[in-house]
């Protein structure tokens, strides 16, 4: 029998999870909304979820989970997780004692960037760099087929460092939920986007609405996506110019803009120290099913 990889993706708004076979093919894949704001209820819809798909595939199967946040220690406390009910608990304790079995735990922007290394839009590359550009911002890196977690658990985490070279159009820095002001986070994640253009224009439209305006000619929404590549450029450069991936992965629902993979090398290529720009920046090649394959493949 062929082994089973399970992985579930604990997201602020749903957990979905996916089965895979040993070459990494779907088996079966659901989601159902996340209690909102009650620990105690979700991770008993996680021990649910995994029972029914276990049951109806007649077998049981390696199990990773990706959360949106980091274990404060291995077996520790979650920390950093957007979904803030899920801060202070003991999360890989309660759900490996409720599914009886040993469970791999790791931050979703890992999970989307592993399975995005692993068999996805970076496959092949020694270095991977994964971004997620959606309700948050984070990010997650491969090394030679290997999420790194850094020894405090937060490789990858540049949606919290501060937003290189601000200009005037930068101030005042916008506050961030970490206590902290002028995160990446505040300027590049979808509701910055949609912020900063209200700011602006006095209208509340979503980036996807923006994009459509810009694309018929409205100028307030070209030079707001304009802001917005700029800013996105100057900080993947910080990235760039410490980890030098071969390849960049855009995830989150920002990541369907199509002309940031047009704009963004230039963008990017101004400030990174080298007299060449070979850094390939690329959509996800599973879609929104990166994160939860990510979860399956931290058992490979």
């Amino acid at each position: 029998m062929k082994r089973l990889r399970i992985g579930v993706d604990l997201g602020g708004t749903k957990i979905e999870i996916v089965a895979l076979d040993a070459n990494g093919q779907q088996l079966l894949r659901r989601r159902i909304p996340t209690p909102q704001g009650d620990y105690a209820a979700t991770i008993g819809a996680v021990s649910r979820l995994v029972a029914a798909v276990e049951s109806d595939l007649g077998q049981r199967g390696s199990l990773g989970i990706g959360i949106p946040g980091a274990e404060s220690r291995p077996g520790g406390p979650i920390k950093n997780a957007n979904s803030t009910c899920l801060i202070g608990r003991p999360l890989r304790a309660d759900l490996e004692t409720l599914l009886q079995r040993e469970i791999r735990l790791a931050n979703d922007a890992n999970c989307f960037a592993l399975s995005e290394a692993t068999d996805g839009a970076g496959r092949g590359a020694e270095v991977v760099f994964g971004v997620i550009l959606g309700t948050g911002v984070g990010g997650g890196i491969v090394v030679r087929g290997h999420a790194l977690n850094g020894a405090n658990a937060i490789a990858g985490e540049w949606g919290h460092n501060p937003l290189p070279l601000p200009n005037a159009d930068d101030f005042p820095l916008p506050a961030c939920y970490c206590g902290r002001h002028g995160c990446i986070e505040t300027y590049l994640s979808g509701p910055a986007l949609t912020r900063d253009h209200a700011l602006r224009t006095g209208e509340a439209l979503t980036p996807q609405q923006i994009d459509q305006r810009a694309t018929a000619g409205d100028a307030a929404s070209e030079a707001t996506l304009q802001r917005y590549e700029t800013r996105l450029g100057r900080a993947l450069a910080g990235v760039i110019n410490i980890l030098d991936p071969q390849v960049i992965v855009l995830g989150g629902g920002l990541s369907n803009l199509q002309r940031l993979y047009r704009n963004l090398p230039a963008c990017c290529g101004r400030q990174v120290f080298s007299d060449y720009f070979y850094t390939r920046i690329v959509p996800p090649a599973h879609g929104d099913s990166s994160g939860v394959r990510g979860a399956a493949w931290l058992w490979d």
